[in-house]
């Protein structure tokens, strides 16, 4: 099995499940405790599909009903991330109409609606113009001020030099069994 930073991340997340080993968070495990874990990991991956004909709102509020959220914390939720990514403007248009900068952000968006602990964000910023992922990098900025961990995987090293407390970078990472 070819073993890179997407399936390292996808098995982090719990997408995958890894054929050795065990992952935990905070001392729980994936095989005790799945549901309490991904409840607080938000995951974003650079290929993540949209429903193009959904609103952005709409899109939030579906993934507030999926994490429980209760249904006037859902809505301060949403208006707060709106303000934070600049998605105010475009907040009810249909995702199909809106450029890769937006469209990312709504994607970020969908990932805080349940205020996570954790993040994994997987390549957030690529083919984004500079103003959106300036927006991106400052949201993450503060979410680091509030304690959060963030696992940031990108090719820009100017990038994790600017937000990142630690670095690794692998290199030929594969498994061959």
């Amino acid at each position: 099995m070819e073993l890179g930073k997407t399936t390292l991340l996808r098995m982090i997340a719990g997408i995958l499940e890894p054929t050795e080993g065990e992952i935990s968070f905070d001392g729980l495990t994936y095989k005790k405790n799945e549901i309490e874990i991904k409840q607080s990991i938000a995951y974003l991956s650079g290929n993540t599909k949209l429903y193009d004909t959904l609103s952005c709102y709409e899109l939030l509020k579906m993934c507030a009903d999926i994490y429980g959220v209760e249904e006037k914390k859902a809505e301060e939720r949403i208006r707060e991330i709106s303000k934070i990514l600049n998605m105010d403007n475009f907040l009810y248009n249909k995702i199909g109409n809106l450029s890769t900068g937006q469209t990312q952000r709504v994607n970020i968006a969908r990932c805080l609606v349940h205020n996570p602990k954790y993040y994994i964000l997987d390549e957030a910023t690529t083919g984004l113009d500079i103003i959106s992922s300036q927006i991106i990098l400052d949201f993450m900025k503060d979410e680091k001020k509030k304690n959060k961990t963030i696992l940031y995987s990108t090719h820009y090293m100017e990038e994790a030099e600017n937000i990142c407390d630690r670095v690794i970078m692998i290199n030929k990472a594969s498994c061959n069994k």
